[in-house]
């Protein structure tokens, strides 16, 4: 991964990249709920000849936490920022959890700059079917990306799948988790609070990927059923995993990834 950081206005973001800069083909990747890039650099590597970007969102990883709470509106525009300072026009969009919503967001108000869409163990917001009581409460808090401990006691139960079962993959993402503010988390929750992208799904005519866990104690795989509903141009996709399966699963989901890609050969605009 190479690692920088950008200014925009009052806001510096720490950003990664992986894959080729001159790459004719570009992912942008919206990660979930406290997660730093590091998280998601398993996945990022498997895409050989794409160039795949994501960042640290404010006070999340190495970006500085904001002074005031935002809306996942303000979100996208850093992210369009982003793209300007890369020399980037449009990208295929890839949103995972938390970063699911904020890919849609993104997808609706820069359209022109979205080739294809791709939704991973995501919903639209409110207009959602919860999981587990007693897993989303655990979601209220940051100390699972500071309590290592706490993690290793609560991941198996909140993510399901493959983490059920397989201490090394917990120890493996533990390692690649760094310690975010419990400020910028609760902005993270603040964001999505009362949001829902279901009114305006309909105008999301890109083509569309949606992607859900069969075992995904916290967004429910009905919530993939939900999307698609929606989405004038969809797929649903099912994978045998939990919520996390960009990380337990990284090879196979960019697999699948890349196959939707290159059967909807298309360019926005």
């Amino acid at each position: 991964m190479r690692i920088q950081f950008a200014t925009f206005g009052s806001q510096t973001i720490r950003y990664a990249e992986c894959g080729p800069e001159n790459a004719s083909q570009a992912i942008l990747l919206f990660n979930g709920i406290g997660a730093n890039v590091e998280t998601a650099a398993a996945f990022m590597g498997q895409f050989r000849g794409t160039r795949v970007i994501t960042f640290d969102v404010p006070g999340v990883g190495e970006s500085p936490t904001p002074l005031f709470p935002y809306r996942y509106f303000h979100m996208a525009r850093l992210a369009a920022k982003l793209l300007d300072h890369l020399g980037i026009n449009a990208v295929d969009v890839f949103g995972v959890s938390w970063g699911g919503g904020l890919a849609q967001q993104f997808a609706h108000d820069f359209r022109h700059r979205v080739n294809r869409l791709v939704l991973a163990a995501t919903s639209a917001g409110m207009a959602m079917v919860p999981g587990r009581v007693h897993v989303l409460s655990k979601l209220l808090t940051p100390k699972r990306y500071s309590d290592p401990e706490f993690m290793t006691r609560i991941g198996p139960e909140m993510y399901g799948g493959l983490l059920r079962e397989n201490e090394e993959l917990m120890a493996e993402h533990l390692d690649a988790i760094s310690h975010s503010s419990p400020r910028g988390y609760v902005f993270q929750l603040l964001a999505i609070s009362g949001w829902t992208s279901w009114h305006w799904l309909p105008r999301l005519d890109m083509p569309t990927l949606v992607i859900m866990g069969d075992d995904d104690p916290i967004v429910p795989k009905v919530n993939g059923q939900i999307l698609v509903s929606r989405l004038p141009n969809a797929e649903l996709i099912s994978i045998e995993c939990g919520h996390l399966f960009i990380v337990t699963l990284p090879q196979e989901t960019a697999s699948l990834v890349e196959d939707f890609l290159n059967r909807n050969d298309v360019s926005a605009g």
